[in-house]
């Protein structure tokens, strides 16, 4: 039966075609034909390509850039090749991201935890400000207010080597306890503050009496450790400058004085060197209820590697207490001429009287800046302990989830 012309009938088993194509020649390998490129091309600059390949023409958007949206045709959309992402930010519960910190954040976070916990930071820093500055008021009024001085000495020659020792006696014990007060002061303000800056990291509040309670059981070791460091570091001093002091007794003056100059040079430099290396301890103390050896030996790990960096931004956070200072000091150096212009002259002509109302014109210019300089220096030693974990320990991944709990 003969098929009609058209499309072969269903069940049709011929595998040969009615009109076969002619037979091509075998191509050989390296004579491999073109390839042909369908006729529907996608729009130029269309298509997501590597890195290694073709770059996009001048004019056209590059790889991984959005395309302007006039340059789009109504209802089509391009699929272009996503470009680098950023990492996530890091977390910032607090004052300051937990994440390493540069300086400018270490000194912004010291001040944004006075602005945030202004109620405590203030409180803690007025209260011990007003204290000590007026127990040291007292002292020095009773001390040297009317006292001769040290200048009574070369006025008169024929004070006994006794007088002259009472009068130094007198006036070191003055100052000696005038010192302590501050250092007492200084004590709480550090310890308590340190508190309220872990607090403010973690994007926590404390209250007076939360800063209080963290900081009691720790006075006694801080007291240890303000008293230790310095000890160190007039030791250094005299080590130092001891040969050349012994020289100079022996009678080469000249050999001895040049010899204690470079042993003094020498000494302040390792004075430096200690004052960095342990400068850090005060908050692993506090911090990690440490006790005073134990705290040094922390700040001198978490210091190892890092001194230049350490210095830097300790010498910058005495840089901001001196101009604060300074600042401070303008106004009530102004008022003191003003009311008491007599006494102050004096002062300044080499006179050692002290009246009561320089002396309480001079408390209230330390009180206003112990009120700021109490919270900067306690901040930025504790964020730069904190800096200095994270770095080596990755301590920020324990406040992240501490601030989550």
């Amino acid at each position: 039966m003969n098929d009609s012309p058209g499309r072969p009938s269903p069940g049709s088993s011929s595998d040969e075609p009615d009109n076969p194509a002619p037979e091509q020649p075998a191509t050989p390998a390296d004579q491999a034909p073109e390839a042909k490129w369908a006729q529907q091309q996608p729009p130029a600059g269309s298509w997501t390509g590597s890195s290694s390949g073709p770059q996009p023409p001048p004019g056209r958007p590059g790889w991984g850039s959005q395309p302007n949206n006039a340059s789009r045709s109504p209802g089509r959309q391009i699929a272009w090749g996503s470009g680098w992402t950023p990492p996530p930010a890091a977390p910032k519960p607090g004052v300051v991201p937990l994440r390493p910190l540069g300086v400018g954040e270490i000194i912004e976070g010291a001040f944004a935890t006075m602005r945030t916990q202004w109620r405590t930071v203030f409180g803690v820093s007025i209260g011990l400000a007003v204290v000590t500055q007026a127990a040291a008021t007292v002292i020095n009024g009773i001390w040297f207010r009317d006292n001769p001085g040290l200048d009574s000495l070369n006025d008169d020659p024929d004070m006994t080597a006794g007088e002259a020792l009472r009068l130094t006696g007198r006036l070191l014990s003055g100052m000696g306890i005038t010192s302590l007060v501050g250092i007492l002061g200084s004590i709480i303000a550090t310890a308590m503050l340190t508190v309220v800056v872990s607090r403010a990291v973690l994007g926590r509040t404390a209250t007076l009496r939360e800063a209080w309670t963290g900081a009691r059981p720790q006075l006694l070791r801080m007291l240890g450790l303000v008293i230790l460091v310095p000890l160190l570091i007039a030791a250094a001093m005299v080590v130092a400058i001891l040969p050349g002091l012994l020289v100079t007794f022996a009678g080469a003056e000249a050999g001895g004085a040049a010899l204690a100059l470079l042993g003094g040079i020498a000494g302040f430099v390792a004075a430096a060197w200690l004052w960095i290396r342990y400068s850090l301890a005060a908050p692993a103390l506090m911090l990690e209820k440490q006790g005073v050896i134990a705290s040094m030996r922390r700040s001198a790990k978490l210091v190892r590697g890092a001194w230049w960096r350490v210095f830097g931004v300790q010498l910058l956070a005495i840089l901001i207490v001196f101009v604060v200072t300074a600042i401070v000091q303008i106004p009530t150096g102004l008022v003191q001429l003003l009311f008491d212009g007599d006494n102050a002259n004096a002062l300044q002509g080499g006179a050692s009287s002290l009246s009561w109302t320089y002396l309480i014109i001079s408390g209230i210019g330390a009180v206003i800046s112990s009120i700021i300089t109490f919270p900067v220096t306690a901040g930025v030693t504790a964020l730069l302990y904190m800096d200095q974990r994270i770095r080596r320990e990755s301590l920020d991944v324990e406040l992240i989830r501490a601030a989550r709990n």
